[in-house]
């Protein structure tokens, strides 16, 4: 049976990720069709000290492959976060999500008990797996993820709560 631990952390992630594409996709649709610069989109925030649309899947994305790699063994791969196109967007979120796909269950087996040492800022916090997972990763994923949304939704983009969830209706 496969652990828990691989059953919370990346078929929840991959599907959260796969939605945010989708909503990146419906923007880069809109913005064509509104006759809108999707840099305007990119550069989008909700309010001046919140981090733009960019940054918001950057994170999220950040957080998705830092979890799988941390909690099984390896060492989170980098990513530029340099993108400054919505195609270069979907790009880096289909490229974690491969990450993501490449977790084998098995890697993920026993996790909960794990200790992962996260570098945060200026200092470094310490969770037992299960804990990073459930108060740190899901929150953070969703968050940033949710934030995106917002930003499109509030600057136009005809999305909904389908959009956000998927295909689960």
């Amino acid at each position: 049976m496969t652990d828990f631990m691989y059953l919370h952390t990346i078929p929840p992630i991959i599907r959260s990720l796969t939605n945010l594409r989708t909503i990146i996709e419906k923007a880069a649709v809109h913005a064509e069709a509104k006759k809108i610069d999707p840099a305007v989109l990119v550069s989008a925030r909700l309010y001046p000290d919140m981090f733009p649309l960019s940054r918001q899947i950057q994170i999220a994305t950040d957080v998705a492959k830092g979890a799988a790699s941390r909690l099984a063994g390896l060492e989170p791969p980098k990513f530029e976060d340099n993108e400054a196109t919505l195609p270069e967007l979907i790009a880096r979120i289909d490229k974690t999500i491969a990450l993501l796909e490449s977790i084998k269950p098995e890697q993920l087996d026993g996790s909960a008990e794990k200790t992962i040492i996260l570098p945060m800022h200026d200092k470094t916090v310490t969770f037992q797996g299960l804990a990073y997972l459930t108060d740190f990763v899901l929150p953070n994923v969703y968050f940033h993820v949710t934030t995106t949304y917002a930003i499109l939704r509030h600057n136009g983009v005809e999305i909904g709560k389908k959009d956000f969830l998927g295909n689960i209706y």
